[in-house]
């Protein structure tokens, strides 16, 4: 197949979508990208289309999308989930080092209750 062949996917979670050819890595596979995600894809699963756009091997998206804006086919242009830090988990394994307790202070004598020796005698 020859690079800028527009063609239509016939398989798999893009099938629908146009595409156009842009390299031929392998024997049965091609680099594809347009309406699908940029990735390379089984000769077998696409469905070649009569019309051929001027594109450069390995062209960049921006280039693919100007190519299919000519032909009146808008792009929709997918934003990527902004990434978030995940929560640090504490870990359960080793316990920290246990320090050697503190030394008490002295307690003061203890002091004889008057009113038990009085009520004794």
């Amino acid at each position: 197949m020859k690079i800028g062949t527009l063609c239509l996917k016939i398989a798999g979670r893009d099938a629908g979508l146009k595409c156009v050819v842009l390299s031929s890595p392998e024997k049965n596979v091609v680099l594809v990208d347009g309406e699908t995600r940029r990735k390379k894809c089984n000769l077998k699963h696409l469905h070649s289309l009569k019309t051929v756009l001027k594109l450069k091997e390995n062209a960049s998206h921006a280039e693919v999308v100007s190519a299919f804006k000519e032909l009146g086919i808008d792009l929709k242009e997918k934003k990527s989930k902004p990434k978030t830090e995940r929560p640090v988990k504490k870990r359960k394994g080793k316990k920290k080092p246990v320090e050697a307790p503190k030394p008490k202070k002295a307690a003061a004598p203890a002091k004889k209750k008057a009113t038990a020796a009085k009520a004794k005698k």
